[in-house]
């Protein structure tokens, strides 16, 4: 489990397969939204709040997002603090899950792309954004038919390792190196 503070009423924790595993989740418990999940996500998020100092009162929100094949992020939002008349703190939470269909592996060395690149071009054109940022290349790959989806994956992961940075922080902060295309372009130079 990895923790973030994102801003001062929100946190961010990202759970590996892992994670799950550990803990004795599977993705059909997420989506079927059972009382077990319920228990061991305030459990997880009241651990995060109290290891990054986030104090639990009040209206939260939580909404978790799949990364499929990489785990879960769980971004946590307290609202404002509202003037209680009684004192009494309370915990109101809101659940909204989410799934993203995208893979986004990160690497260290622009070799790794490369190579990864040549062995993807046996899977068909996959659409595909390389991105640059904090010293690190970022492989976006889109639109993976089902039939290939594992397969994409377990290439991905000899090379490279599942990001943890949501895709809106590398598009915000990052650099867009090769937008849309970028395995046909790495194997158009890199042959």
């Amino acid at each position: 489990m990895k923790l973030e503070r994102l801003t001062n009423n929100k946190i961010k924790i990202f759970l590996t397969l892992d994670d799950l595993i550990d803990r004795g989740i599977t993705k059909e418990d997420i989506l079927g939204n059972s009382l077990k999940v319920h228990k061991l996500f305030q459990d997880m998020v009241e651990e995060a709040c109290e290891e990054l100092s986030f104090k639990m009162s009040g209206s939260i929100a939580i909404e978790i997002f799949s990364l499929p094949a990489q785990g879960l992020i769980i971004i946590v939002t307290k609202e404002e603090e509202e003037l209680l008349a009684d004192e009494e703190e309370f915990l109101d939470l809101q659940v909204k899950i989410d799934d993203f269909p995208h893979i986004l592996y990160v690497f260290d060395d622009f070799e790794d792309i490369v190579q990864l690149s040549h062995r993807l071009s046996f899977q068909g054109l996959l659409k595909s954004t390389l991105y640059h940022f904090e010293g690190r290349y970022y492989l976006l790959i889109e639109n993976v038919k089902d039939t290939t989806y594992d397969t994409v994956i377990s290439l991905a992961a000899e090379y490279g390792h599942a990001s943890t940075l949501t895709l809106s922080r590398i598009n915000e902060y990052g650099t867009c190196i090769i937008e849309n295309e970028a395995i046909h372009v790495l194997l158009k130079h890199f042959s």
